[in-house]
């Protein structure tokens, strides 16, 4: 049997696991469940390519329990009742461990058929996901679950299984082989964090490469054959960073075809996580006071995206863009609260001032005597001059109104106030 290269550079031991740190790092949480030999029922979560189904493995053979993979695409509920039969057999004697594969495809009921069986240890359950759990997965499976998010790997740890990648083909084909300089780097990167594209890259590359005696893989070669539907972008390079610096500044310059292009380059590569956190952060720092619905309205296309899920989250995502760019602009309330931080990190913490004190008893010598605050809701306008910052601080003013017509219209509202009451 012609077995794939990337199933056999598979990792056999979680230290041979390139990636994943966070979790399976020395002392880590998964780490330390995995060699515990206690295995709960867990949720794998996070994109192709990235280890899930090899840390399964890895955790079924040092548990020593039998292992079932189904995959939701296909799984029916007979095919889980038949698994949960074997518990009662000899092959089920030291546990089984179901590892479910895209477990969002199954539906609630399909789902549900689990439940009793996983509650009751019969079976462990892993399953994995591409898809956010929380959106697809039954509550009653996630509450008797621990979630695990397994991260894009970097492009420097799919290097470390790039180049053992190509030591092996080269070595099963008896031959000598010479890699162009910028070969491994652009396989790394252009797989977006996916080691078994790269390592099925690598397959192609050597087999494309070879004239019989040597094998001689160009950067041409790798270019083509690392498919447009694999350039994904490193989520922690320089290029993921510049798309999302270059989407800011285009929105907050009031460009919406500028803005549009890099979303879309966002989209393309399936970071729809970065674009919502960024368009929420956009709302709020460049919108801000001169339209503030932009942030409630921006919100709800994020929830709607994230629901949605490709290709239908494009349609809000774009509608926020276009609503941003658009927007008139204020960075009033970013440039306040900057303000409004530096004299913290100056004064510190100042004393509040006595009528702003959660307080309504004075003890024995104090200098003052009563609360004295004034409830503004009684004076008209709701309205009443006292100090409310600090001694230290009281004449200090951080926000300035922006010259948006919202914020003025607030600001001589605010000015016509005071400005009767003074009289």
């Amino acid at each position: 049997m012609n077995i794939p290269l990337a199933d056999r550079i598979r990792p056999k031991t979680l230290d041979d696991i390139v990636g994943q740190r966070h979790i399976l790092g020395k002392d880590k949480p998964l780490r330390r469940i995995i060699e515990s030999g206690r295995i709960p029922n867990m949720i794998f979560y996070g994109s192709s390519g990235v280890g899930k189904t090899t840390v399964a493995r890895i955790i079924a053979e040092n548990c020593g329990m039998k292992m079932y993979k189904l995959n939701g695409t296909s799984a029916s509920v007979q095919d889980i009742k038949d698994i949960i039969a074997d518990t009662d057999t000899l092959e089920g004697y030291n546990g089984i461990l179901l590892y479910l594969d895209e477990i969002q495809y199954l539906n609630k009921k399909q789902q549900q058929s689990l439940l009793e069986d996983i509650e009751n240890g019969r079976i462990t359950l892993i399953s994995s996901t591409t898809e956010n759990p929380y959106f697809y997965i039954y509550n009653a499976i996630i509450s008797r679950s621990t979630v695990f998010e397994f991260l894009p790997v970097t492009a420097e740890d799919v290097a470390l299984a790039v180049e053992r990648a190509f030591r092996l083909a080269a070595e099963d084909l008896g031959l000598p082989i010479e890699i162009e300089p910028g070969v491994l780097e652009f396989i790394s990167r252009g797989c977006g964090g996916d080691v078994r594209k790269s390592v099925n890259t690598v397959e192609l590359c050597v087999l494309s490469s070879s004239d019989g005696e040597k094998i001689n893989v160009t950067l041409e070669t790798a270019k083509l054959l690392t498919q447009r539907s694999n350039m994904r972008y490193d989520r922690a390079g320089d290029e993921h960073y510049d798309t999302l610096s270059a989407l800011q500044k285009s929105i907050r310059g009031s460009d919406e075809n500028a803005a549009l292009h890099y979303a879309a380059r966002l989209l393309d590569t399936g970071d729809i996580i970065s674009l919502c956190r960024r368009l929420l952060v956009i709302a709020a720092e460049d919108i801000g006071l001169a339209y503030p619905m932009a942030i409630p309205i921006v919100k709800a296309c994020v929830d709607s995206a994230l629901q949605l899920g490709m290709p239908e989250a494009k349609i809000p995502l774009a509608d926020a863009v276009v609503l941003l760019a658009t927007a008139p602009k204020s960075n009033s309330g970013n440039e306040a609260i900057i303000a409004a931080l530096k004299d913290i990190k100056k004064y510190g913490t100042p004393e509040f001032p006595r009528h702003l004190q959660n307080k309504h008893f004075d003890g024995e010598g104090a200098e003052v005597v009563g609360q004295n605050y004034l409830y503004p809701h009684d004076f008209p306008d709701h309205w009443v001059e006292q100090q409310y910052l600090p001694d230290i601080l009281k004449d200090h003013v951080y926000y300035e109104y922006g010259e948006n017509r919202t914020e003025q219209a607030a600001k001589a509202y605010w000015e016509g106030i005071k400005k009767k009451r003074s009289r």
